[in-house]
């Protein structure tokens, strides 16, 4: 059963995982107010917990959304990152395209006003 309390959106863009003076090429799959799920990078060597700067271009934009982001949990193929931090810009980009994906305002309100909770 899943146990989400924030609607999640697919999503493919490049990305980039920054730690420590450490960078990683990896891919977002997935979105939500409260985190992304990417793709493991073929050179991941860093265990859940890490804290890390999630980096990634908005589709047909030259818009860069940051989130500061901790690994939740790590599969073979996949990590999971929890949102720690996002900018007020990126925030206010990111709610804009969950809220043209999921297509329900409200809903994506209450998810807004849950975050701040």
């Amino acid at each position: 059963m899943d146990h989400r309390r924030f609607s999640r959106i697919l999503f493919n863009s490049n990305a980039k995982l920054i730690c420590a003076g450490r960078e990683f090429a990896t891919e977002v799959l997935d979105l939500s107010l409260r985190g992304a799920l990417v793709k493991k990078p073929q050179d991941w060597d860093l265990k859940d917990g890490t804290e890390l700067m999630l980096q990634f271009q908005l589709n047909d934009s030259e818009l860069v959304l940051e989130m500061e982001t901790r690994v939740a949990h790590s599969h073979q193929d996949t990590l999971g990152l929890y949102c720690e931090r996002i900018d007020i810009e990126s925030a206010g980009h990111l709610r804009r395209l969950l809220e043209l994906n999921i297509g329900d305002a409200d809903l994506l309100s209450r998810e807004l006003s849950e975050l701040s909770n």
